[in-house]
């Protein structure tokens, strides 16, 4: 347990200040960003052809109400926690790479969900859009990352060496 968490956090450091850096700031935080935008303003398409997108920014062509997607708000932070627990704890890399992979897409659908909700909360209300986008959607991404991570290890193969204790039958 002590392994996992040093490790644990070991990683984490190592990603986040990576992900400060410059280098992965422009190589893939606004490349990124922008096909969060894109894909955003896609599916928000299919329903209101009132939007438009350019960069990091989806406007509405109603009534100029427009959000942008800034760093911290494209999932990426809890993408890093998600690796940072799946490469810590022991398992085959099978296994870390499809519960990586599955996690980056859970997290960045529910983040599409965050971010085209915001966008139509801001319309409505500021205050609402405030909190929603300050405090609950930010806990609900992280404790999407958390869940992703439990139910990856449920999943995970038994270790033959160290199986499950024998329950008890009931006389």
């Amino acid at each position: 347990m002590l392994r996992f968490f040093l490790l644990f956090l070991t990683l984490l450091v190592a990603l986040f200040a990576f992900r400060i850096t410059n280098f992965a700031r422009d190589a893939i935080t606004l490349p990124f960003t922008g096909l969060l935008a894109d894909v955003s303003g896609w599916l928000i398409k299919l329903f209101d052809s009132g939007v438009a997108t350019e960069g990091v920014i989806i406007r509405s062509l109603e009534n100029g109400f427009a959000v942008a997607i800034a760093p911290g708000c494209d999932g990426i932070e809890a993408v890093i926690i998600l690796v940072s627990a799946v490469l810590a704890f022991p398992s085959p890399w099978k296994h870390k790479l499809a519960g990586i992979a599955i996690g980056f897409v859970a997290i960045q659908a529910l983040n599409l969900v965050r971010i085209i909700s915001l966008f139509y909360m801001g319309q409505w209300s500021q205050v609402a859009f405030d909190w929603f986008h300050l405090y609950l959607w930010q806990a609900l991404i992280v404790l999407d990352a958390l869940a992703v991570w439990l139910i990856w290890l449920r999943y995970l193969p038994r270790d033959p060496r160290h199986p499950p204790p024998a329950v008890a039958a009931a006389g």
